[in-house]
C-alpha cells in the first residue's frame, strides 16, 4: 500500500512540474505575440475595391422584390 501511495505522489509531482512548465511557456508566448494594429497589418484587404455608388439602388431593388413576393403570397393565400 505504501508503494502505491509513493507512485501517486511521484505522478502528482510530475504533473505539477509539467503544469508549471506549460504555464511558463504560455506566458512567454503571450508576451511575444504582438496583436495586429489593424492599419499596417491589413494585407488581406489589398486588391479589393470599395462598394459601388449603385449599392443603394441594388438594396432598394432587393427590398422591392421581397415586398412584392410577400404581397403575392398574402394575396394568393386568401
Amino acid at each position: 500500500m505504501a508503494l502505491f501511495v509513493r507512485q501517486d505522489e511521484k505522478r502528482s509531482e510530475l504533473q505539477q512540474r509539467l503544469a508549471t512548465e506549460l504555464q511558463e511557456r504560455a506566458r512567454k508566448k503571450a508576451e511575444e505575440t504582438k496583436l495586429p494594429d489593424g492599419v499596417n497589418d491589413s494585407q488581406y484587404i489589398k486588391g479589393t475595391k470599395a462598394s459601388n455608388k449603385l449599392l443603394g439602388v441594388w438594396v432598394v431593388i432587393g427590398i422591392l422584390i421581397v415586398a412584392v413576393a410577400i404581397f403575392l403570397i398574402i394575396k394568393t393565400a386568401k
